[in-house]
């Protein structure tokens, strides 16, 4: 039975394209450059909008060479418990808020 079991191609694995005549998109190459001094190099399609910023396999920061850091619109101010209090009171109303929570703690001490 072995003998005439039939054999085939491996379905997915190989296709039955060839390359021939096909060319393949436009391409840049951008250099990239992390603080210490890395240079990273990665490829983009012609047309594609360069980032600015770009992160390494190491995790770092690259800044695309010839170009400036840009502000990071994104990056949010880590907010302190104040400014989130002052977010829903303002300062008068806390001087109020504190000087009640004063008296009331000088009439728990008096008694």
């Amino acid at each position: 039975m072995s003998d005439r079991s039939l054999r085939g191609m491996r379905l997915g694995s190989q296709s039955m394209e060839t390359e021939a005549g096909v060319e393949p998109a436009p391409r840049q190459r951008v250099e990239y450059r992390t603080a210490d001094g890395e240079s990273v190099s990665v490829m983009f399609a012609a047309e594609a909008e360069i980032p600015p910023v770009w992160t390494t396999k190491t995790g770092q920061e690259a800044i695309l060479v010839n170009g400036e850091k840009p502000e990071n619109p994104n990056e949010k101010h880590q907010r302190s418990h104040w400014d989130m209090l002052l977010e829903r009171r303002s300062v008068e109303e806390l001087e109020e808020t504190l000087q009640q929570r004063l008296e009331f703690f000088k009439e728990q001490h008096a008694l």
